[in-house]
């Protein structure tokens, strides 16, 4: 059945209120509060109709009534208003993040622990997943005569490095030779799914290098892109989860904390909504995780052109305040998102 836009108003006010105090909410007090121009029967008539529909629960018999899930996501989806930051929130999340940031990972990370101070609820940042990351540079330096050193950068302008131990020693003209030779093999290019004895075969073919010296660098250079794209989770603030009414429950709240103890599961179900676009929202039973049913979840992602580097969450109770955790999203969704063009910019400049 479809809602008239009486009964979306009083549904918003009661979720508006709710979020606010966390106590369940009477006909009385919406009518005295919110200029409705309805009596305190008929908002209780219409209370009732929208708990009859699934939209509202009374926790207590003669209590006030509470969002559902379902009154929740009806919410986000049709009747909640975005607000606009205040120049003041506008300057405060600016400044948690106006600092010099090198790489795609450390720019996340950082609005992460920004998103969670200003919103004071937990905040997630994971970085790019292996099939994002594309090859950009690859420098190679000898240490000594059998030891090299391997630097790999990749698009997101992420730098990482790893030694190589070679079977026999070479000569500074070969490792300039072995870097010259992966740099243009490997440009551009991703090592998912790349042929290693292919690759190996080809450079010896143009060098004349043993492919047991190829073998023991593309070890290193595996081992740097490994590095450079697996994801990790951090999370921010997870402790600000306490300071909700709502796991003042030890075992409620101890569950939580340890299920982002864990990560992986928390990072298993951030990675499928990073497959879709814009922000999103998982309300309450939508959670796959048991632990965070009585939490929702809102995240985007974030990248240059069709290639994404990384997501930012944040997760609270399900009363949280929706509006305001989506527009500092999309605010700091701005500002990392030029950081990261700026980013690719560079290292697309550093190698021309």
């Amino acid at each position: 059945m479809q809602l008239d836009l009486r009964k979306k108003r009083i549904l918003q006010a009661i979720i508006d209120e709710y979020i606010d105090t966390a106590e369940p909410v009477g006909s009385r007090y919406i009518a005295r509060k919110h200029e409705l121009g309805l009596s305190s029967a008929t908002i209780r008539n219409e209370m009732a109709d929208l708990e009859e529909m699934g939209y509202l629960a009374q926790p207590h018999t003669s209590a006030g009534r509470i969002p559902s899930d379902r009154g929740y996501r009806l919410y986000v989806d049709d009747i909640m208003e975005l607000r606009e930051l205040t120049v003041e929130e506008i300057r405060a999340v600016t400044g948690e993040l106006d600092v010099k940031i090198g790489e795609i990972n450390q720019i996340l990370q950082r609005a992460s622990a920004a998103m969670s101070r200003f919103t004071k609820y937990t905040t997630l940042a994971m970085t790019s997943s292996l099939d994002s990351c594309v090859i950009k540079t690859v420098k190679i330096v000898q240490i000594e005569d059998n030891k090299l050193y391997v630097i790999l950068v990749s698009g997101a302008g992420v730098v990482k490095n790893s030694i190589a131990c070679l079977p026999v020693g070479i000569d500074s003209e070969t490792t300039a030779d072995l870097s010259d030779s992966f740099q243009a093999k490997l440009y551009g290019k991703s090592l998912v799914g790349m042929d290693n004895g292919l690759l190996i075969e080809e450079i010896g073919g143009v060098t004349g290098i043993h492919k047991d010296i190829l073998g023991a660098v593309l070890i290193a250079v595996a081992d740097c892109y490994r590095q450079m794209a697996s994801s990790e989770i951090v999370f921010d603030g997870a402790i600000n989860i306490l300071n909700f009414p709502e796991f003042r429950d030890v075992n409620k709240a101890k569950g939580f904390l340890e299920l982002l103890e864990e990560k992986k599961n928390i990072a298993n179900v951030v990675s499928e909504l990073s497959r879709q676009d814009d922000i999103k929202l998982l309300i309450g039973e939508e959670n796959p995780i048991e632990e965070i049913k009585s939490c929702s979840i809102v995240s985007t992602t974030y990248g240059s052109g069709s290639i994404v580097f990384g997501t930012i969450g944040v997760i609270g109770p399900k009363r949280m305040d929706y509006s305001r955790v989506v527009s500092t999203l999309e605010y700091v969704n701005k500002i990392v998102s030029r950081e990261i063009n700026k980013l690719v910019r560079a290292a697309d400049e550093t190698d021309k």
